[in-house]
């Protein structure tokens, strides 16, 4: 009788080398936190994983474009928070939520445009550019609300946020639209594959006459407004502009990323990676609210999980 050992070890380590480190991270925790917590795989706790991940997938899909090109976008949760205020600031003044949405969408979009354009006309740091950019939206949105809340939103948006569509939460409609959208642009489009070559291989886009400064303060737009729509559900889930809403929130998202395979370097990026990762920072977050660890823990809890997931593919890359 043949000794059926070896293939049989063979084929679970090569099913182990296929399986990414974030999809081994997340099915532990969804392991352990059904052992913790009853109520975890409910149908009601499974959706408000989804709903309360769809903000943050939201702003990490662009930001898994940002890191592509070899920067970083320490903004994205300063200017989350500028436009949910500007949105409620615009409802307060107005009552008219179309209007409100075109304004919080334009002001994210003039944000993204100046930061990609002194990256990378002026030629800095991304590091250091959204940083100050960080903490001029973060000023902006204390100076508009006096540091208070601006509650006269009306009762219109809060269906974004609250609302059913086939007994759907309308948040994960939106989460998933903008999945689909960043999909198209990276895989099936001219704008995608540069944007794989300005992380990768610059110098041969600028060989072949692409205009590739243009397309790099593109990927910071497309940032800026995807901030900009998110910034309607923030708002919508708070009923308020609240100006320190999403303070942090790039920490997680840059975490989301990091976790889900993207690469700081030569243009690596899995999108579908990125959304695994949020789905795990989502999932930590949610078990560790429903077994009363306190959110102060969470956050080291965060960082924990970035640096098992990536010494998991470290080990399965030297295997």
């Amino acid at each position: 009788m043949r000794d059926l050992t070896l293939p049989q070890n063979s084929i679970i380590a090569n099913l182990m080398q296929r399986i990414p480190g974030v999809a081994i991270m997340l099915i532990i925790c969804i392991l352990c936190f059904a052992i913790l917590s009853p109520d975890f795989l409910s149908m009601r706790n499974i959706a408000n994983v989804g709903v309360q991940s769809a903000i943050l997938l939201m702003i990490s899909l662009p930001m898994t474009l940002v890191i592509m090109t070899e920067g970083i976008d320490m903004s994205i949760g300063a200017v989350l928070t500028f436009c949910g205020v500007v949105a409620a600031y615009v409802l307060g003044q107005t009552h008219n939520l179309p209007i409100a949405i075109v304004i919080a969408v334009g002001v994210g979009l003039v944000i993204g445009l100046m930061n990609g354009a002194i990256i990378v006309y002026a030629n800095m740091p991304p590091f250091v550019v959204t940083l100050g950019t960080l903490g001029i939206c973060q000023s902006l949105a204390l100076i508009l609300t006096d540091g208070q809340s601006l509650t006269d939103v009306g009762d219109s948006i809060g269906l974004a946020y609250n609302g059913h569509l086939l007994g759907i939460p309308l948040p994960i409609y939106f989460a998933l639209i903008s999945y689909l959208v960043s999909y198209v642009l990276l895989y099936h489009t001219r704008f995608g594959t540069y944007v794989c070559a300005i992380g990768g291989n610059r110098d041969a886009l600028k060989l072949a006459g692409v205009r590739v400064n243009l397309h790099h303060v593109a990927v910071y737009a497309f940032s800026g407004v995807m901030a900009g729509i998110a910034s309607i559900l923030l708002t919508a889930r708070m009923s308020a502009g609240h100006p320190t809403a999403a303070i942090g929130m790039e920490f997680d998202a840059i975490a989301a990323v990091i976790v889900g395979g993207t690469s700081f370097e030569k243009g690596n990026g899995w999108l579908f990676g990125t959304f695994l990762g949020v789905l795990t920072v989502g999932v930590l977050r949610n078990g560790l609210n429903l077994v009363g660890v306190q959110s102060s823990v969470q956050v080291a809890s965060i960082g924990l999980l970035v640096l098992v997931a990536l010494l998991l593919d470290s080990l399965k890359s030297k295997a």
